[in-house]
């Protein structure tokens, strides 16, 4: 059985069946996760977000997810905190999916990839640093060890994760034929930005 959810809301799987792979596959679209106990391929694209391939790495239960720390141009401490919050809630709200699926916290490793520079005029703000910096941070806190990264760079990815052997592919996009992930990430960051994300993740305490 599989497990798919928005950290702020109830989306449908994007699932499909990949004919390069010849398998089920999931789709994962900034703010969303999925874990799942079965052979399957878990694909996104990243800019400046981060995906956290994380696994059983004796029963192949695991997951992936796509999120990026919501910020201000406000140098606020109180949204700072709230921006670490939200990144916690991101990646426990995973795990916690892929304990329940029936993995065992002592046999999970991590995989890390995203972080790019690649939102315009947004370089200063290191974006995608401060998303791979957190992700990087939280598993070293956690004790899930990471096994394998690909992070940081000016370059878009598209990868892929099989949970049940752990193998992921990775494709670095230097060339993009449309603006579609950029966009879809400025989109993303615009609406945590409008959010009131202190109240959200309260109601997940």
């Amino acid at each position: 059985m599989s497990a798919s959810k928005k950290f702020q809301e109830e989306p449908s799987p994007n699932l499909y069946y990949d004919r390069t792979f010849n398998m089920e596959a999931s789709k994962i679209v900034p703010g969303e996760y999925y874990v799942t106990r079965r052979d399957m391929l878990l694909v996104t694209v990243l800019g400046s977000c981060v995906a956290a391939c994380i696994r059983d790495k004796t029963n192949g239960i695991g997951g992936m997810n796509h999120f990026m720390l919501p910020t201000s141009t406000h140098e606020k401490a109180g949204w700072i905190s709230a921006s670490a919050r939200y990144g916690a809630y991101a990646m426990e709200v995973m795990i916690n999916q892929i304990l329940k699926q029936g993995a065992k916290r002592e046999n999970l490793e991590a995989k890390l990839f995203g972080g790019g520079a690649v939102i315009k005029n947004m370089n200063a703000m290191n974006v995608g640093n401060d998303n791979a910096k957190f992700a990087l941070d939280y598993l070293r806190k956690e004790h899930i060890p990471i096994i394998a990264k690909d992070l940081l760079g000016s370059y878009p990815r598209k990868v892929y994760f099989f949970p049940s052997t752990g193998k992921v592919l990775v494709k670095k996009l230097y060339s993009l034929p449309n603006d579609t992930v950029i966009v879809r990430e400025q989109e993303y960051r615009r609406r945590l930005t409008k959010a009131n994300i202190e109240g959200d993740i309260e109601l997940f305490k």
